[in-house]
């Protein structure tokens, strides 16, 4: 019985998702927030009220397909060309917002050095889901898709070392800086081994198989497969399948004699990434309904600004690092990158994930929720508008929604 309302559940969802991508087709909007609209509204039906919600449904279920469907894609050629650009904006950009998040929550708010400092860890990685669904929608593939996705694919090892070792102090042990700098170069160096030793044997697999099908399935292990492996060694998983994703489009894709192949294997991921992204954002929808934000009113608006302040000083004097560079980015572009640093169900995964230990942990949810929902219908919402305004998108044409990913 509980497998069928599980297969309930999945079969309901897929309709659902399909109905709103038809009705955000029709009316224009943006199908991420369509799909968090849908959350909200079904999220008193029996069938929704016990949606899970989980790091563990997001790490190892939800995110591998979107990294890798965004990895395949990315051209090494392009990212080798932004990549100190791209390293600086998720290393550096990523610690001075979370300092500046902290210290918000800290003086403005009264929260406890530890709370303070991991909600900034958490808060301060843009999400690759929303990132990537973003830029989907809007059809966007010039340089800023590139630095935006790039970043948010990259930073999330940033924050993760820095709320792990936030975690190491709020339960007793000290880290030193051997102890940090260790921990940064397993997790990332890790996460980057990991992702090209197992693309390496699903590649040479792939090469001896005629079967598209096997090919396909390869790739799905390659993505979850490097993922699963990395976050066993406590490396970085996104980084893995980032690695990963990244061989597979260069050197697999690009490299394979049939044009056929290359194809399947874009739309099968693309389909992938399309119902990851359906789950995802509905659960989103449900959990914002279930939150009583009220009782979090002040601490949410201080957050929110305290995140985009942080979000500001992370991005305009990273950019301007390089203001005389080649790698110099435009005023109309870090406006983008500003406004584009969504935060989702990554920040969303790390904030259920906290201890019971830790003071202030459900407000710090609720809050948590507070920023995602204002970053999904605020800045989400006018993202697309932003870049038609900028110039990265053109009008929009008679009966096809860029807001759609249905219609690329």
């Amino acid at each position: 019985m509980e497998f069928v309302v599980k297969l309930e559940r999945f079969l309901v969802i897929l309709l659902l998702a399909s109905l709103v991508a038809i009705l955000t087709r029709r009316f224009r909007v943006p199908y991420s927030i369509g799909l968090v609209l849908a959350g909200i509204l079904v999220a008193s039906f029996p069938l929704f009220s016990s949606l899970p919600f989980t790091k563990e449904l997001i790490f190892n279920i939800f995110l591998p397909p979107l990294v890798f469907e965004a990895a395949i894609q990315i051209s090494w050629k392009d990212l080798r060309r932004e990549f100190f650009l791209i390293l600086t904006l998720a290393t550096l950009g990523v610690c001075l917002s979370a300092a500046v998040t902290a210290l918000g929550m800290r003086y403005a708010v009264g929260w406890e050095w530890i709370s303070a400092l991991l909600f900034g860890a958490l808060i301060a990685a843009t999400d690759p889901v929303s990132v990537i669904a973003t830029f989907n929608e809007a059809g966007v593939h010039s340089r800023i898709r590139q630095l935006v996705e790039g970043e948010s694919l990259l930073n999330d090892g940033t924050a993760a070392v820095a709320f792990a070792v936030i975690l190491t102090t709020a339960v007793g042990r000290s880290p030193t800086i051997g102890g940090i700098a260790g921990t940064l170069a397993l997790t990332v160096g890790g996460g980057v081994l990991c992702g090209a030793l197992v693309v390496s044997v699903m590649m040479l697999l792939a090469g001896r198989a005629e079967d598209n099908l096997v090919k396909l399935t390869l790739t799905m292990v390659a993505a979850y497969g490097s993922f699963v492996i990395a976050e066993h060694f406590h490396f970085s998983g996104v980084l893995a399948t980032l690695t990963a994703g990244l061989l597979a489009g260069n050197l697999g894709l690009h490299k394979a004699k049939s044009p056929r192949i290359r194809e399947v294997v874009t739309a099968y991921w693309e389909y992938l990434g399309f119902l990851a992204n359906s789950f995802v954002f509905i659960g989103i929808g449900v959990h914002i309904s279930l939150q009583n934000f009220q009782n979090v009113l002040l601490p949410a608006i201080v957050a929110i600004l305290f995140v985009l302040l942080g979000r500001v000083l992370a991005v305009y004097p990273c950019c301007a690092l390089f203001g005389r560079s080649g790698l110099r980015v435009q005023g109309k572009h870090q406006l983008v990158l500003f406004w584009g640093g969504l935060r989702g169900a990554l920040a969303l995964a790390l904030a259920v994930g906290l201890p019971a230990s830790v003071p202030n942990r459900e407000t710090m949810i609720s809050v948590t929720f507070a920023v995602v929902a204002f970053s999904i219908f605020i800045q989400g919402l006018t993202m697309t508008p932003l870049l038609r305004r900028t110039g990265e998108i053109g009008p929009v044409n008679a009966g096809v929604n860029p807001a759609n990913p249905l219609d690329k």
